[in-house]
């Protein structure tokens, strides 16, 4: 099937797609800011830039779109009808690149959580799997 939009259509759109400061990160910002938790933002210097930092404890969170990181039995994971085979190869690769970091920050000594865009949807569930990530000294991973 064709695509519906000109490239320089599609372009546009795609350009706009931004990796930072999206609605689920900014959720879980203002919760745990709010809760009183400190963190750092996007550490360049840690595999995979994670979004939420919080060095004292040596934790790390990423707050991931279910489509575009393809969290496993979610009704938002589907992968568009045009140009298929684009979007399992570019979803694959964000698959493996995640597990590569999180194996990565593990081995360094970080230990980390996951939050998935899905699960802000009951925002007091996912209040308590973060709060007991960060308070409890045990690791803890997805």
């Amino acid at each position: 099937m064709a695509d519906t939009v000109s490239p320089e259509a599609r372009s546009r759109i795609m350009a706009r797609v931004k990796s930072k400061g999206m609605k689920p990160e900014m959720r879980v910002r203002r919760l745990l800011h709010g809760l009183g938790y400190r963190y750092r933002l996007h550490r360049a210097d840690l595999p995979g830039r994670p979004d939420l930092v919080f060095p004292s404890r040596r934790k790390v969170i990423f707050v991931n779109g279910c489509f575009w990181h393809r969290h496993d039995g979610c009704p938002r994971v589907r992968i568009p009808a045009t140009n298929t085979e684009y979007w399992v190869t570019k979803l694959e690769r964000n698959y493996i690149r995640d597990a590569r970091n999180i194996s990565a920050l593990e081995y360094l000594g970080w230990t980390t959580l996951t939050v998935w865009e899905c699960e802000l949807s009951d925002l007091s569930a996912a209040t308590d799997r973060m709060v007991a990530f960060l308070d409890d000294s045990a690791p803890t991973t997805p």
